[in-house]
């Protein structure tokens, strides 16, 4: 049989939900819920990934794709991996010989997981260094998933947060995203809830107005802004041209945020680009009838960059020109910077030695 059809017939968990997986079992195959419920449960939620230990009868079911389960090739299998200061950032080689980056990154009670949802990125951010790769592919919702099943039974990593900030776009590949979120949230999967996954976006106002439409609510929402105007944020950002600024916090005002929640504000303060104090009150003008969180970033160098990182002190009097506004700004560091595993930093090689796996 044609290997390629063979895939395409058997059943990738990390694509489906528990309830789909029972259904298409049943529909393709005649497998009841007896059956094949307890094998999406060891798949999605212990990890078993040894094809023995699937069925009470010790056989991998001739049905499921045993690539998918053990991470082989169809859903992307971990190739690289390094470490900064708990940082691990760890590259995934997909079955047709892309790669994407995933980041680890350790929080004050959990993991937080920074998946990719693309092979590079159309966006063409200037900050950015996988939007310089411009956009190769979309991924898939499994090859999304399989990030997420990849640190935490492949690594060992007990990952509880995800925020869709890797490589590419989330919002201009909305459909596989809004599956792969479904997917994660499963109770008898992954078991993440929807309160823990962060959707980032450059901005694309029809993909915030879906996502805000989502059945069972909204995720939570990150917006990369970078700019107080949309003269700056149109030279740094070319997405702002057919999402000006005024038309995308329109879409926020109506956006349904949980109570007590906020947006999460990404603001990369480049040197000499949007750092000065004027830069800083029209910021503090633009985010004032929002509920804001202000993430501030310091540039992080990407090779072949004509953008220079603000120096410490200048980013300290930025960010005490926003708290003079009465904003919340939260300050981010650098970790991973030095594995090119920071923000705006995946997309290449890393600077220093990796660990094959």
């Amino acid at each position: 049989m044609n290997t390629a059809i063979r895939h395409n017939r058997l059943l990738d968990p990390f694509s489906l939900t528990h309830d789909q997986f029972v259904e298409t079992a049943f529909q393709r195959y005649g497998k009841t819920a007896h059956y094949s419920s307890p094998v999406y449960r060891r798949i999605m939620k212990d990890g078993i990934a040894d094809p023995g230990g699937l069925d009470t009868a010790g056989r991998f079911p001739e049905w499921l794709d045993p690539l998918a389960a053990d991470g082989g090739p169809v859903r992307g299998k971990v190739v690289k991996r390094v470490d900064d200061g708990g940082v691990v950032k760890f590259v995934t080689r997909l079955a047709d010989g892309l790669d994407i980056e995933s980041v680890i990154i350790p929080m004050h009670r959990r993991h937080t997981l920074c998946v990719s949802s693309q092979v590079g990125c159309r966006m063409g951010c200037r900050f950015c260094r996988t939007g310089k790769m411009g956009l190769i592919r979309n991924l898939d919702a499994g090859e999304i998933v399989a990030q997420v099943f990849a640190a935490r039974h492949g690594l060992g990593v007990d990952v509880r947060n995800v925020v869709f900030m890797g490589m590419g776009e989330p919002l201009d590949n909305l459909d596989n995203v809004v599956q792969a979120i479904r997917v994660l949230e499963d109770q008898r999967g992954m078991d993440i809830a929807r309160r823990y996954m962060t959707v980032s976006t450059a901005g694309l106002i029809d993909g915030i107005n879906r996502l805000a439409r989502l059945e069972d609510g909204p995720v939570n929402l990150a917006v990369s802004l970078n700019a107080p105007d949309d003269e700056i944020r149109s030279r740094i950002m070319p997405v702002n041209r057919n999402n000006p600024m005024a038309a995308l916090k329109a879409a926020l005002l109506t956006y349904p945020l949980r109570k007590k929640s906020a947006f999460f504000m990404e603001y990369v303060l480049i040197q000499g680009i949007n750092d000065r104090p004027e830069h800083a009150r029209a910021l503090a003008r633009y985010l004032a009838p929002l509920r804001v969180k202000l993430n501030l970033i310091a540039y992080n160098p990407t090779p072949g960059s004509d953008l220079h990182a603000p120096s410490p002190e200048a980013y300290e009097q930025f960010r005490s020109w926003l708290v003079a506004e009465k904003i919340f700004v939260r300050r981010r560091g650098e970790k991973g910077g030095s594995i090119m595993a920071a923000c705006g930093q995946l997309g290449g090689k890393p600077s220093q030695p990796t660990h094959t796996m």
